[in-house]
């Protein structure tokens, strides 16, 4: 495969650093940055072609990631139209359904889309993939390849899932980061220094994390099993139930859900007089 990132930022820099360290070739990937110094950036890190600006010679692979901003992506479209000739486009724009990019596009069909969360930084992401039907399954394979460098896939037969897809992984870090920000704060309040708060925290969570991805039990039971009758974590889980937290992590994840449905909305008004949300 020859893979031409539009944009990079970075996310894009977590693939490319994925499929290097997966052992692709740097020679086989290339990337189109307007900025000068995220040029210099991405040559000197990754050792990467780079390339001002979107033409046939700067997008000759047979994958181009467009991974730049939902609002930038009917102008780099329009630059696309006429440069694909049978090409994968892999996007991993939020909330930009395939059939609206596929328009911007001139009608290219060829389009996946990706969505992939924060943790791909570090390897440890997990995408959800949608195709639309006119993509083969060598296709699919090769759309997995370049988002499985970063962490787990989970293909959708639905697009309309992509929404709760961004409402759980896509967002998901963030509400674990914010429990972290309060388990820290109350770490603190318990009389340890920051250092040792954010340590006892983060590596709390990274431990639970990694006990309840290796086991064969649900996250409910490996629950119960911690928490003894009568016992501290019995309290502490109790006052969490009493504060409503469950239910609120559930209402947070149906918000983002909703939010990601409405700006899937306004940017489909992108590219035909609308307006940009």
């Amino acid at each position: 495969m020859n893979i031409t990132f539009i944009g990079g930022g970075n996310m894009a820099g977590a693939l490319i650093s994925g499929l290097l360290q997966k052992g692709f070739a740097r020679k086989n990937i290339g990337v189109v940055e307007l900025s000068a110094e995220g040029r210099t950036r991405l040559n000197e890190k990754f050792g990467v072609a780079t390339h001002e600006k979107i033409s046939a010679a700067s997008i000759a692979g047979d994958i181009v990631v467009l991974a730049v901003k939902p609002q930038q992506l009917p102008d780099v479209a329009t630059q696309l139209c006429g440069l694909l000739d049978g090409k994968l486009v892999i996007s991993i724009a939020a909330g930009v359904r395939s059939t609206d990019l596929s328009r911007w596009l001139g009608g290219h069909a060829m389009v996946v889309r990706a969505m992939p969360n924060t943790p791909a930084m570090v390897l440890a992401g997990i995408t959800g993939l949608y195709a639309s039907p006119e993509v083969p399954a060598a296709q699919r394979k090769q759309a997995e390849t370049v988002l499985g460098a970063v962490g787990t896939t989970l293909w959708l037969e639905q697009e309309e899932r992509m929404d709760a897809i961004t409402a759980i992984s896509g967002s998901g870090p963030a509400y674990v980061f914010l429990f972290i920000e309060a388990l820290q704060q109350a770490a603190v309040e318990l009389g340890f220094s920051p250092d040792e708060a954010r340590t006892l925290s983060t590596e709390t969570f990274l431990g639970a994390a990694k006990l309840a991805g290796q086991s064969a039990e649900d996250a409910a039971t490996l629950r119960a099993r911690v928490t003894s009758k009568g016992g501290t974590t019995e309290r502490g889980i109790l006052a969490l139930e009493n504060a409503g937290v469950r239910q609120a992590v559930v209402q947070a994840a149906q918000a983002a859900c909703l939010r990601s449905r409405e700006l899937g909305d306004e940017l489909a008004k992108m590219g035909t007089g609308g307006t940009a949300p």
